[in-house]
This record gives structure tokens, C-alpha cells and sequence, in this order.
């Protein structure tokens, strides 16, 4: 597993994430002790970025990677953990907080649940309108200053949002949403952080399941259903941009989830892709595509088989999009 640094003169973390959210119920039920093997199998493969949310399952995705955390060494991991998205006990989303207390306070809870003294980096899950980014960058800082965390990362934001919080603490990570379905950062996020020396940790790398073959179709009841690109009319156009992409797939020996992670890992060392699955099986084929080396022409091939501006029906559904700074 190769290594990349996380920031200007950051950690050196590897060139790819994994992703432990489907592990606590957010795309469907998960076999427990299949997400511990494969947290296992990440490590063992190289992996040290492990990605986690305060809010995944309500502190069972903590709970779940701290069982990993106490058969390694502290150093050897990296973890990275979202807080401020609250949740109703069906687990529907309703509002973010990003309060100084609030910050502190989850901090605390996430701290116990992992059973760590400092998590590697934190980062607000979405910004909070109510709250001053400064504010809630602050409250971090003092965490940073009292050793209980070590990085500032931000989540969803936009430009304006990114540099008036780096203008307080330098942010070492964005995470957002990229892949060949979601280009949107490419516009103006992608030159603000690369201008200010900030890398991408990059979610959703394969649409949530849209440019894998086997779980594009999704079964009764999958909770991505009300994603608007999984929808009756758009799915089937959607499809056909999957077709695309395995056709190139066929010349290479690869699968479509191959191609279109190695694309994200192509655009640059500052660009981590993270790996979300439950299963070892997709683990293994995400980490063989990081061994793929694309030419120039083959990335604009994969990027010309999946026009961004073909892709039919947004990332989330209206609220979730009008929450998000980073589409503001």
C-alpha cells in the first residue's frame, strides 16, 4: 500500500480510506462479524485511514471499530471521525450541531466509545447555519491544543466556508462526495484546497453502489432507493452509462468498480479514495484497482463513457441538497 501525506507537511497516511459507514446499518443490515474481518483485512492489506461518524448507527460504528482498535498499536491507525449529524430514534436525520459545547460534547462520547485518548482527526459532518464555521473550528483548535485530537478536517463545504476555517486552524482533509457521477467539486472546491494545501478524502467513489454491476439494481426495501438517481426513469438512463463503462472494463480485464475507482485515485495524490463496503470480497476488488495504472487516454476514455452532465438525478434528494454548503 503506498503512502500519501494528509495536507501540506501532514501525517502520512495510505493512498486509500476505508469507509466503515455501511457497517452500521445505513445501506441495509450488516454481519457484524463480517465488518470486523474485513476492518481486519484493510489493515492487514495496508490500509491506516479508517473513516468513521459519531452518528453511524448511533455510536455502534464506533463501538464496532473499537473492538479492531484494541488488537493494534494506537500509532498505526489513523482515524478520522464525523460528528454534528442528529437523528431521531427511526434514525431519520433532522438537523446538524455544531456548537463550541456541542463539539466538545461529542468529542467526549466518541473518545469513550472508541476507547482511544485522541482521535487522529475531526470534522464537522456538515456545517451548521446556525454557527460560525469560526466558531466551530475554535472549538476544535482548543481540542487540538489539549492533545484530544491531532487534525482539523472539514466535511461538505464550500469555498468560501473552507477558507475562512483554514484562515483560523489549517484544515489537513476535506471530505465530499467524488467519482465519475459527481464531478462536482471540479469546478471551484478542487482549486481552493489544492491551493491551500489541503487534501480530499473522497466518499461515495462508486455512486453508492451505481457503477457496480452487482448492487446497482437495488433489492426491496434498500434504503438507497430514495436516493434520486436510484428512481424509476433516471435509474435506467443511469444504466446505461454503467454499460459504458464495462464495455472499456472488458478490454482491460477489469470491472466497472474497478475502473471507476482507479479514476478517482488517478486525479491526483491529494485525492484518497475511501472504500466503503461490509464485505472482503468488494475490499479485494477495490484495493486490486489501486494497482491499475491508467494512460491519459484511457482516463479520458472512462471519463468521455460517463459524461458527468448525462448522469440523471442529483447525489441526495432536495433537503439534503439545500443543506449542503458545498452545492451552495
Amino acid at each position: 500500500m503506498q503512502l500519501t501525506t494528509l495536507g501540506r507537511g501532514g501525517p502520512l497516511v495510505s493512498r486509500a480510506g476505508l469507509g466503515l459507514m455501511g457497517m452500521s446499518g445505513i445501506y441495509g443490515a450488516a454481519d457484524e462479524a463480517e465488518s470486523v474481518a474485513t476492518i481486519r483485512a484493510a489493515l492487514d492489506a495496508g490500509i491506516t485511514l479508517l473513516d468513521t461518524g459519531d452518528f453511524y448507527g448511533m455510536g455502534d460504528n464506533e463501538l464496532l471499530l473499537a473492538r479492531v482498535l484494541r488488537e493494534v498499536p494506537r500509532e498505526s491507525v489513523f482515524i478520522q471521525v464525523k460528528f454534528g449529524g442528529m437523528r431521531d430514534p427511526r434514525g431519520m436525520f433532522i438537523g446538524h450541531d455544531a456548537r463550541p459545547a456541542a463539539v466538545k460534547n461529542y468529542l467526549a462520547y466518541s473518545l469513550t466509545r472508541l476507547g482511544t485518548g485522541y482521535i487522529d482527526l475531526y470534522q464537522p459532518a456538515r456545517l451548521d447555519p446556525a454557527v460560525p464555521i469560526e466558531d466551530t473550528v475554535g472549538a476544535i483548535g482548543e481540542m487540538i491544543d489539549a492533545g484530544y485530537v491531532r487534525h482539523l478536517g472539514l466535511s461538505e463545504m464550500g469555498p468560501e466556508t473552507i477558507r475562512r476555517a483554514h484562515a483560523v486552524r489549517p484544515v489537513a482533509e476535506l471530505q465530499i462526495e467524488y467519482s465519475l457521477m459527481s464531478r462536482g467539486i471540479e469546478a471551484e472546491i478542487l482549486p481552493t484546497v489544492r491551493e491551500l494545501g489541503i487534501s480530499v478524502t473522497a466518499y461515495g467513489i462508486l455512486s453508492r453502489g451505481l457503477l457496480s454491476r452487482d448492487t446497482a439494481r437495488l433489492a426491496d426495501g434498500d434504503p438507497r432507493a430514495r436516493f434520486p438517481r436510484f428512481q424509476p426513469g433516471n435509474l435506467e438512463r443511469n444504466l446505461t452509462l454503467l454499460d459504458a463503462l464495462e464495455a472499456i472494463g472488458k478490454d482491460h480485464g477489469l470491472t466497472a468498480a474497478q475502473l471507476a475507482i482507479a479514476w478517482v485515485a488517478a486525479q491526483g495524490e491529494d485525492i484518497i479514495p475511501l472504500i466503503g463496503t461490509k464485505r472482503r470480497s468488494r475490499l479485494a476488488e477495490a484495493l486490486a484497482a489501486l494497482d491499475v495504472t491508467l494512460s491519459a487516454g484511457e482516463l479520458a476514455a472512462i471519463t468521455a463513457a460517463v459524461p458527468a452532465d448525462q448522469v440523471a438525478g442529483d447525489r441526495y434528494d432536495a433537503p439534503q441538497m439545500r443543506a449542503l454548503d458545498s452545492e451552495r
